[in-house]
């Protein structure tokens, strides 16, 4: 069979596994897909959260499309609003985390799979 159909909503939600669903939902449905090279995922921010922490990759770039809602994005340094069908490209080397605005944030991540190539930055926020 040349592809594969799974609802989004039956991937395991990795934020209520790691203990953070009080922030929101977080799914990454690589094997459920059978994907190979390409990553992506489907996230929700609750209303007024923050991701728990902020990451970057060495070599992978990022593609970030808000599907609802609005909030704050922080690049780095810099802090930028996002809204509805805003799509951000974040370049390799690029710190990256979301805030929710009053209405929540739902977003998808689109970029390739790359073992090894993400870092976790704790307290991105402070």
């Amino acid at each position: 069979m040349g592809y594969t159909i799974r609802n989004l909503r039956d991937v395991e939600d990795m934020a209520a596994k790691s203990g953070l669903g009080e922030t929101g939902e977080a799914r990454f449905p690589r094997e459920e897909l059978g994907l190979k090279r390409t990553g992506f995922s489907h996230q929700r921010l609750r209303a007024n959260k923050r991701q728990a922490f902020g990451h970057r990759h060495k070599e992978a770039e990022e593609v970030y499309v808000v599907l609802n809602g609005s909030g704050r994005m922080k690049l780095d340094d810099e802090v930028v609003d996002v809204h509805q069908l805003d799509a951000i490209h974040v370049q390799p080397g690029t710190a990256r985390g979301f805030e929710a605005g009053p209405d929540g944030l739902e977003f998808m991540a689109f970029g390739p799979r790359v073992a090894g190539d993400a870092e976790i930055i704790r307290e991105f926020w402070d």
